[in-house]
């Protein structure tokens, strides 16, 4: 038989980026319209879902490499009603996408990285670009999905190679919401859709 009579041999087309690749992406932040100025979510960009859960709608797009211009959806935690462990890694992984995206190591605690590690409002994370690692979850209907549950920083022996060229370092004179200049928040397309909807595939169970 030929290839177009016999099928058992095709590939499956999965569409996953393989877990654990490390890949220069680009955050844009999909507005939810919730603001809370007591916990400095202002700008619109913050979603609210249905249970009370707050988090960032994060649209990162691959920027270079053999899966360029695909794109990863993931939130990251705000607030939930459930407890503190969505913040905590919402937190964990901005953490990492600044130490990442302005060439931080993780175990600088100096004043200029502890500057850099604070942001004026979440303006400053539409359109940051950082190394991020691939991962794989899962969505509500129990599909596999690409997740992005942790950044790269210039510990890891590969961060140089995958950023191309070392980013600027950050300068703590600028500010502490400052960033360097080619890492400057990217202008927020009138395109971008909508946010997307409280009961969305692939939230956590302490997000719904």
């Amino acid at each position: 038989m030929g290839s177009w009579n016999d099928f058992n041999d095709a590939q499956s087309n999965t569409n996953l980026i393989p877990k654990g690749t490390l890949a220069k992406v680009r955050l844009t932040i999909r507005p939810g319209g919730f603001d809370d100025a007591s916990q400095g979510w202002t700008g619109g960009y913050a979603t609210r879902g249905s249970t009370g859960a707050v988090y960032l709608n994060g649209e990162f797009t691959v920027t270079e490499g053999p899966y360029a211009r695909r794109k990863i959806f993931t939130l990251i935690g705000l607030y939930s009603p459930k407890g503190p462990d969505w913040t905590n890694m919402g937190r964990s992984l901005v953490r990492g996408m600044l130490n990442s995206a302005r060439g931080i190591s993780d175990k600088d605690m100096s004043a200029e990285a502890q500057a850099a590690r604070r942001i004026s409002g979440f303006a400053d994370l539409d359109g940051i670009e950082f190394i991020a690692r691939i991962d794989i979850g899962t969505d509500a209907s129990g599909d596999d999905k690409n997740e992005i549950r942790s950044a790269v920083t210039p510990d890891h022996r590969d961060y140089a190679q995958v950023m191309g060229t070392a980013p600027l370092q950050f300068s703590g004179n600028a500010g502490p919401g400052a960033t360097p200049q080619q890492n400057a928040a990217a202008p927020t397309s009138s395109s971008n859709p909508p946010a997307a909807n409280p009961g969305a595939p692939g939230r956590p169970s302490w997000a719904q």
